[in-house]
């Protein structure tokens, strides 16, 4: 009896050890789940924090602009004399204009944003000098032009503003270059 005893105590200790590492196996993957778990959901707040705060930042460097160029227009833009001179056919009217104004702020706001988020102005910080003296060339154009009514320094800022956007195309090109892109279609209006 003693010796069944003996036996059945040596076959229990052999299976538990054999157990043994199939039980800390799954402890640990168990374990390693519920971190994992953990991970995900810190991950996903951490996710969603840094897609507000993204969006929180394009909502400012998108309207910052685009307000600045309408407190432009209807401080500077209204003129008599854009509406009464003679123009050659190809002159846009002064709604065009307008339009053609906020959607270049709006793409070189949204290029400025997409440096920022790579972190250009800091490695570059000559290009937030660029994005600047644009936005300056831009809003004094309509003051210049339309209510001095001095088209030949309205001439001068366009030049001035294209050098600058051409130094501002290269500078966000480095960075990234979809923000590169998006000034592109500035030239146009510039050289317009």
């Amino acid at each position: 009896m003693a010796s069944q005893q003996d036996e059945l105590k040596h076959r229990i200790t052999t299976k538990s050890q054999q157990n043994e590492p199939q039980q800390t196996e799954q402890h640990t993957k168990s374990a390693h789940d519920n971190d994992s778990k953990t991970n995900k959901n810190i991950n996903k707040s951490t996710r969603k924090q840094i897609a507000k705060r993204g969006l929180k930042s394009l909502t400012i460097a998108l309207t910052i602009p685009l307000l600045l160029t309408l407190i432009d227009i209807s401080l500077f833009g209204s003129s008599y004399q854009y509406v009464s001179m003679e123009k050659p056919f190809w002159f846009p009217r002064l709604w065009a204009l307008h339009l053609a104004c906020l959607g270049s702020s709006l793409l070189m706001g949204l290029s400025a944003w997409l440096v920022w988020a790579e972190g250009g102005f800091h490695r570059k910080p000559m290009a937030m000098l660029l994005y600047l003296s644009q936005l300056g060339l831009s809003l004094a154009w309509d003051p210049v032009v339309f209510k001095s009514g001095a088209t030949r320094i309205g001439l001068v800022l366009c030049m001035a503003l294209f050098g600058v956007l051409i130094a501002c195309f290269r500078a966000f090109k480095n960075v990234n270059p979809i923000a590169g892109d998006l000034v592109k279609p500035c030239f146009g209006w510039a050289g317009f």
